[in-house]
């Protein structure tokens, strides 16, 4: 009986030893855990003109004006100075100037644009080159504006020693990339009363 009792009383000594050296392991091991991350911060996308952003801006968007019963093969270009975005995260800046990446803009926003364009019209450089200023703003459709898009703009247009206000409206799918715009001037009907734009713009 008193070897059983022995052999216990060695036992719970084991246990006891064992259970004073793990403790050490596992406070070490408590206080080496992760704690739990917190939620990232959106970070600042780099917008800024690049050679790839120079690139985009070379390339034209063809178009077709009409008027007084004729029509004429042009080609626009756009340079966006300023841009005011409200459908992007609010954590970051709504605002972009010259670069403004495809989310920025098709997801809701405004912005101050000017358009060189050329109209194969009859006459000289003069007649056939304008540079239009304009407001537009756009507004999604579908997945945030990344498959369809809408936009609604005025601008001013000079051709052929004739001055009119103009309105616009477009539809956008892909991000943007492609569209299609129709700007119409009231009191301006020839050459260019009425202009129908491919629109392909990336930046």
């Amino acid at each position: 009986m008193r070897l059983r009792w022995i052999s216990e009383r060695r036992v719970v000594v084991a246990v006891a030893a064992l259970a004073s050296l793990a403790s050490p392991s596992l406070a070490r091991a408590a206080d080496t855990t992760p704690a739990p991350s917190a939620p990232s911060k959106p970070t600042e996308p780099a917008v800024a003109p690049n050679l790839a952003w120079i690139a985009t801006q070379f390339i034209p968007s063809p178009e077709i004006a009409a008027g007084a019963g004729h029509a004429h093969f042009g080609l626009r270009w756009q340079v966006t100075p300023l841009l005011y975005s409200w459908g992007i995260n609010r954590k970051l800046s709504p605002w972009r100037v010259l670069v403004a990446e495809p989310l920025s803009r098709q997801s809701g926003s405004i912005e101050a644009y000017l358009s060189p364009e050329f109209i194969d019209v009859d006459g000289d450089a003069t007649d056939k080159w304008l540079l239009r200023p304009g407001v537009r703003a756009y507004f999604p459709l579908v997945q945030r504006g990344e498959y369809v898009s809408v936009s609604v703009g005025s601008s001013y247009q000079h051709v052929q020693n004739r001055s009119s206000a103009a309105f616009e409206g477009g539809v956008y799918v892909l991000y943007g990339l492609f569209g299609l715009q129709v700007t119409y001037a009231p009191l301006q009907h020839t050459p260019a009363g009425t202009i129908v734009t491919m629109r392909f713009r990336y930046f």
